[in-house]
């Protein structure tokens, strides 16, 4: 979690690194993008011969190779460049921890921060969620989410009891990861990701390669226009949904995610939560922003509204459970009476 910096350490210095901070995130960018990493393979390379395998030019390829290395992306002796062992763990598309399509994610967004100032006098978006119909982008998208799941669902689905739970509700699921490892670490549970049509060919082919697809179904659905959630639950899985959307249409989601679920059943949120002045942690108050520009209401909302919302559904035993995330999201769950 990054804490707010004192008067002492936020000097001329200290904000121009800040200012400046862009062009490593561009170098990054760059790399994942032309797929640098996967190119040098597990053997060094002259930046030559990276240059021809990417087809790039070989003066402006070193030039980025130089500050990757610098960064301490890759690692270079003489004129042989190697992946560090990050890279190799999480950029190389050779290795199954790779995150470059979350990366990828965050370069599609770039254009829209570099407007930000326009939403805020605006108060409007300045990227449309037309842009995720683009295949690159979808691909990005659900993917990255598949990244950042897998990094995550495995801590909370130790921290979640769902022993003795029959059929989770995987609302906004996309590819159907945390249903995949609630599913795994419960024997007994049974899952129904509910999704945009769009999503089904990905949520399908992650499905079966974890060899769930006896055990998790796709359901087509928009779970925003959609009055009822058919079928019936002892849990709904809220994670990353309420955040794309206006406080009255969360209320309407959890209403209607509620009354899906038997007595005794379980609604958990997962969210970027924001403390309840609203001004921190870091994380989720620049996630707010982001949601400023792709949306038309989203936001990250603070403890308390989220719970007010679920006390609004008629929920009990309301409560935030502790978890420590790599990421400032948070758990608030409730039970119906």
């Amino acid at each position: 979690m990054v804490k707010k910096m004192t008067d002492q350490e936020m000097n001329p210095g200290k904000l121009l690194e800040i200012s400046g901070s862009y062009w490593r995130t561009c170098t990054l960018h760059a790399g994942v993008k032309l797929d640098v990493f996967t190119a040098m393979g597990d053997e060094p390379k002259s930046a030559a011969a990276v240059a021809e395998k990417l087809s790039a030019d070989k003066r402006a390829l070193a030039m980025l190779l130089n500050a990757l290395t610098a960064m301490g992306l890759l690692e270079k002796k003489g004129s042989s460049y190697a992946n560090s062992p990050v890279s190799a763990t999480f950029l190389s598309k050779q290795s199954p921890r790779y995150i470059g399509f979350i990366i990828m994610h965050h370069y599609h967004l770039v254009e829209s921060w570099f407007q930000l100032d326009k939403a805020v006098l605006t108060g409007r978006p300045v990227r449309t969620r037309a842009s995720f119909s683009d295949a690159e982008w979808r691909e990005a998208f659900l993917m990255g989410m598949f990244n950042m799941a897998m990094s995550v669902a495995p801590g909370i689905v130790k921290t979640i009891d769902l022993s003795g739970r029959r059929h989770l509700l995987d609302l906004g699921g996309g590819p159907g990861t945390y249903s995949i490892h609630y599913c795994q670490a419960n024997p007994g549970l049974k899952a129904t990701v509910y999704d945009l049509s769009t999503t089904r060919p990905f949520a399908e082919k992650t499905i079966a390669k974890f060899s769930l697809t006896d055990r998790i179904e796709f359901m087509d659905g928009d779970y925003v226009t959609e009055e009822r959630f058919k079928g019936s639950y002892d849990v709904a899985w809220l994670s990353h949904i309420l955040h794309g959307e206006g406080p009255q249409t969360c209320r309407q989601i959890v209403n209607k995610a509620a009354a899906a679920l038997e007595p005794g059943g379980m609604l958990i949120v997962h969210e970027f939560i924001l403390n309840n002045e609203m001004d921190g942690p870091l994380f989720p108050a620049l996630f707010s922003l982001n949601m400023l520009l792709g949306t038309d209401d989203g936001q990250a909302y603070p403890e308390k509204e989220i719970m007010d919302m679920l006390a609004g559904a008629g929920l009990k035993e309301i409560k935030r459970i502790p978890f420590d995330s790599p990421n400032d999201s948070g758990l608030i769950s409730g039970i119906v009476p």
